[in-house]
């Protein structure tokens, strides 16, 4: 099947203009895929992410197409494999990493901010008057542009 992809919402305009030639229907295992020809061009039928859309269910496809206009498919049986029942997507374990590496640092997160206001609250908590600040922080800049001075002399 092609690896160039056309998505739902180009596919309505191409139909809906009557520039789709044909559509072939192709057996994948666990499933069926559609490509278009447009011009001379044909693109398999992708999913929001850019995948190839595959429909468990002939029936779901042949609705789809009669939905979008078109009535006449050629298919090809060769790859369909009826005895896989689960289509694993290829980002699956990709996806599971990076939801948990975003709940660890979103509880991360919550900890710190937690621990930010029982401190802000604590009536024993030092604080730091803005001036202060300003006089350590110009004191800091001086001592840089010293050592910068004399490391370019």
């Amino acid at each position: 099947m092609t690896t160039e992809t056309i998505d739902h919402a180009t596919l309505e305009h191409l139909a809906g203009a009557g520039a789709i030639r044909g559509a072939s229907v192709v057996g994948q295992p666990g499933g069926w895929g559609v490509v278009f020809q447009y011009g001379t061009t044909e693109r398999a039928l992708a999913v929001k992410r850019g995948q190839v859309r595959i429909f468990k269910k002939f029936d779901t496809l042949a609705i789809y197409l009669k939905q979008i206009g078109i009535d006449t498919f050629k298919t090809d049986t060769k790859q369909f494999d009826p005895t896989v029942t689960h289509i694993r997507r290829a980002d699956t374990s990709q996806r599971m990493r990076k939801a948990h590496e975003a709940a660890a640092h979103d509880a991360w997160f919550r900890t710190q901010v937690e621990h930010g206001l029982q401190e802000a609250q604590d009536p024993n908590t030092p604080w730091v008057s803005n001036a202060s600040v300003k006089a350590m922080s110009a004191k800091r800049r001086a001592a840089w542009s010293k050592k910068a001075r004399v490391a370019v002399a």
